[in-house]
């Protein structure tokens, strides 16, 4: 770190540029792969014992989508009456949570289509009455998408985005647009410029970010699922916060096209779902290759609705023999011990299945939070340069060209898109490219290569996914260190370009309450119906837990 930034014009610039430098995330615990289970044996073989449960329904998590299918084919339930259920749950909880920014008003129009359609016996798609959320970066024809910023207030694309215009051909209902990090520039929904949102948990707490709304809305089941967008953990960090499962694909999985750009060489569009099942589903429907996306991958995609089979047909262990990592530099020093702890019983529990579970070190893992903020930081000053109040955004009223340009992005953008404009700017800038910009995609390169040796020798890797539970509304608002240091968990994953998926595996204490606390695991490129089926099994047998939220607790009692 310190050579990487070495070069710095000023202390402040430095300190801007170098965004944490924290070593005490970072302690190198272990050079070599060893058994984990010898090490922490001493911890409870179930995560039961560190949970507090709340008092509702702990029968295992179902796919709400395949439910809905089932019902509605068969004449048991309408698509009318499962999105009337939905819209009234979103109309009771949304004053509090405010996961959306606009609410589609075709729901019922669009659900009553489809019962017609099921009434002629015609084929309504795989994803028919399932009524899907969508962050409001990516751009939808018929609603607004204003990726929480004032700059783009009202802006009604002319087209849907590919995973957008899948989702539509499969039968999906979107219901609204949600609220995010202005730009997905943040970690807990707080930088929107409309609203903030609360996380459905505990109301005084984040929900994590930037894909914070779509979180929230599936953790208070306002939706079935939702799409987010993952540059350097915005989906995975917000799925640990809100107890949902968060899964971000491989890059180029799929297509960003109709995703407002921030890196454009991070960005991906992600998945949040109540169930493995459910996410792997939505995956199912969105990736694929698409000539629109110079970016988007040729790689034949495989079912992975083909992991997602019943308990009773489990083996024993039916996880035996694989591989599992842990990586240790991310259970160290300023990891909350009750989110450690949550994490040594997630591993037990893998141990139980037959997972053989060792230790590995990834040495470069420290580098990727700073690396990830220039690259990021460098890639947005250039992306965000199109909203000008000329070429795109809202415009002021101006007799000189400079002062409509400059006018129009200050009222427009909000204090932490600007922040990262010009740290990026000044990375990119003729004296400071090769020390700062540079530098870091070394680093990128580095953490590639640690990553690529650490899965040729483990089928997936695994830490939390975030050093803490949702902490409170405000408390790091003006703190951005603080804040972009919770997100070294995940940079490093969008650096190597890896598929990630998070699932609830315990609580953590809040008082008199609880907030969920997810795991991370890891996979090789274009292996996500790896992590699907060990997620699937994972939640499967994971008894006695139910991540149903205190907000709406009492409709899920048994």
């Amino acid at each position: 770190m310190v050579i990487l930034f070495s070069q710095a014009g000023s202390s402040t610039r430095r300190k801007m540029l170098s965004s944490v430098q924290n070593p005490r995330f970072l302690l190198i615990q272990c050079r070599r792969s060893k058994p984990f289970h010898n090490r922490y044996h001493q911890y409870p073989k179930s995560i039961h014992a560190t949970s507090q449960v709340q008092s509702v329904s702990t029968s295992l998590p179902t796919s709400q989508i395949q439910k809905i299918q089932k019902s509605i084919l068969s004449r048991e339930k309408t698509a009318r009456q499962f999105a009337e259920e939905f819209l009234n749950r979103l109309r009771l909880t949304e004053p509090h949570v405010k996961s959306f920014l606009h609410v589609s008003q075709t729901v019922l129009n669009e659900a009553d289509e489809i019962d017609r359609k099921i009434d002629r016996n015609e084929d309504v798609g795989p994803l028919a009455g399932v009524l899907v959320a969508v962050k409001d970066n990516i751009c939808t024809a018929d609603m607004p998408s204003t990726a929480g910023s004032k700059i783009l207030e009202n802006y009604r694309p002319p087209f849907d985005a590919t995973a957008v215009r899948k989702l539509k051909e499969g039968g999906a209902i979107i219901v609204g647009k949600t609220n995010l990090d202005e730009f997905g520039m943040g970690s807990t929904t707080e930088g929107s410029a409309y609203q903030v949102t609360a996380n459905p948990w505990n109301l005084e707490c984040v929900p994590g970010g930037s894909s914070g709304g779509s979180a929230a809305a599936v953790s208070a089941r306002q939706c079935v699922v939702s799409l987010g967008s993952d540059t350097g953990g915005s989906v995975r960090q917000p799925a640990s916060f809100c107890g949902v499962v968060g899964l971000k694909p491989t890059y180029g999985r799929v297509s960003r096209y109709g995703l407002v750009a921030y890196a454009s060489s991070l960005d991906v569009i992600g998945c949040f779902g109540s169930s493995v099942a459910d996410a792997g589903i939505l995956l199912q429907a969105i990736c694929g290759h698409d000539k629109l996306d110079a970016t988007s991958s040729k790689r034949e995609v495989n079912d992975f609705t083909s992991q997602f089979v019943a308990k009773d047909i489990f083996e024993s262990q039916p996880l035996k023999g694989l591989r599992v990592g842990v990586i240790s530099e991310t259970l160290g020093d300023g990891v909350d011990q009750e989110v450690v702890s949550s994490i040594r019983g997630a591993i037990s529990h893998l141990e139980e299945l037959g997972c053989i579970v060792t230790e590995v070190s990834l040495p470069s893992f420290s580098l990727g939070l700073p690396a990830y903020y220039v690259l990021a930081s460098s890639e947005s000053s250039s992306n965000l340069s199109r909203y000008d109040g000329v070429r795109y955004g809202n415009q002021i009223v101006s007799d000189e060209l400079s002062s409509l340009y400059g006018g129009s992005r200050a009222n427009g953008f909000g204090p932490e898109v600007k922040r990262r404009i010009l740290m990026g700017t000044y990375a990119l800038s003729a004296g400071y490219y090769d020390a700062y910009y540079k530098r870091a995609q070394q680093v990128r390169t580095v953490v590639q290569k640690s990553f690529k040796a650490a899965l040729d020798e483990h089928d997936i890797l695994i830490s939390p996914a975030a050093p803490s539970a949702a902490y409170k509304i405000g408390e790091k608002k003006n703190d951005p260190l603080a804040m972009y240091a919770g997100d070294i968990m995940t940079v490093n994953v969008n650096l190597a370009g890896l598929p990630a998926l998070v699932l609830p595996c315990g609580f953590v204490k809040n008082g008199t309450a609880s907030l969920p606390v997810g795991f991370q695991m890891i996979g090789a490129a274009f292996d996500e119906e790896k992590l699907l089926r060990v997620g699937h099994i994972f939640e499967q047998t994971l008894e006695g837990c139910s991540f149903i939220p205190p907000l709406i607790a009492d409709e899920f009692k048994c």
